[in-house]
């Protein structure tokens, strides 16, 4: 049955889903944007099939939230109430515990379904100009049911696969953020903690695939990453002091010329990398 979806937010993330959408469904699909130039773009490629009312939010049979987790609060705080009872609502945010505790205790208020939800996709540029479907092919899509129903959590499910997405990954609110400190925010972390020596701007005919391989994700956001290292603090914190200690055990075999203690921890490191498969 064909149906109406809205899309709040046609930055990167939200723009891919958009075309994703129209290329693999046949389901109306709308869009929510403070850029009207961001709507006018998503019209005139078909990401769109034009700009959502307040009566298509009404009418919506699902809503995709992909903005900030304050926005994400924000626009249910104004629209919950007015959304059919019937209407899913997912998010992409890269944290969900804090997310899904707002969201729960909205819902109770609201006639909405919650499904949290993170397509775990991306690119170094940001924007509807950098959005493309094919980011999704393969990937892995996490879903924090946060007490909906089965259909409504086999429908966000569905749509994923549909989409492209590898496999669908439902989780805990709480394991998702411990995991996403450690997969995602801590990398990012790194690479910015790595590119701040005063070597990065002398590595020209000297680097090759390692230092890409570490530097890439340094072209960071600087908004939305701050406030997801911030909202997620107390994981990543962990992450971050586990990362330190061990670059402090390499250093200090190093530093002491331990040849059998550095070659110890390096045998630990492949073999660990080599059971992952």
């Amino acid at each position: 049955m064909k149906k109406k979806i809205v899309l709040v937010g046609l930055g990167l993330i939200g723009g891919s889903l958009a075309k994703a959408l129209k290329l693999s469904t046949e389901h109306e699909v709308l869009g929510v944007d403070i850029s009207d130039e961001t709507l006018l773009d998503a019209c005139s490629c078909g990401a769109i099939d034009r700009k959502a009312t307040l009566q298509d939010l009404e009418e919506a049979d699902m809503i995709y939230l992909c903005v900030y987790p304050e926005e994400v609060i924000r626009f249910i705080e104004e629209y919950g109430k007015r959304l059919k009872s019937d209407c899913i609502v997912t998010d992409t945010c890269g944290i969900k515990k804090q997310v899904c505790r707002q969201m729960n205790l909205l819902q109770a208020n609201g006639n909405f379904i919650f499904v949290g939800g993170h397509p775990m996709a991306g690119k170094e540029r940001s924007g509807f100009s950098a959005s493309d479907p094919s980011i999704f092919v393969g990937a892995s899509y996490l879903i924090t049911p946060c007490g909906a129903p089965e259909w409504a959590v086999e429908e966000v499910s569905s749509l994923a696969k549909g989409m492209g997405f590898g496999r669908v990954v439902l989780t805990t609110p709480e394991k998702h953020d411990q995991i996403i400190a450690f997969t995602s925010q801590v990398p990012h972390v790194l690479a910015c903690a790595y590119v701040m020596s005063p070597r990065c701007r002398e590595h020209q005919g000297f680097s090759a695939g390692s230092y890409r391989d570490v530097s890439r994700v340094a072209l960071i956001n600087d908004e939305l990453w701050s406030r997801l290292f911030l909202d997620n603090r107390e994981a990543l914190l962990r992450e971050i002091d586990t990362l330190i200690g061990n670059l402090e055990k390499i250093r200090d075999a190093v530093a002491g010329q331990e040849e059998g203690e550095l070659r110890g921890l390096l045998q630990a490191a492949a073999r660990i990398k080599q059971e992952e498969g």
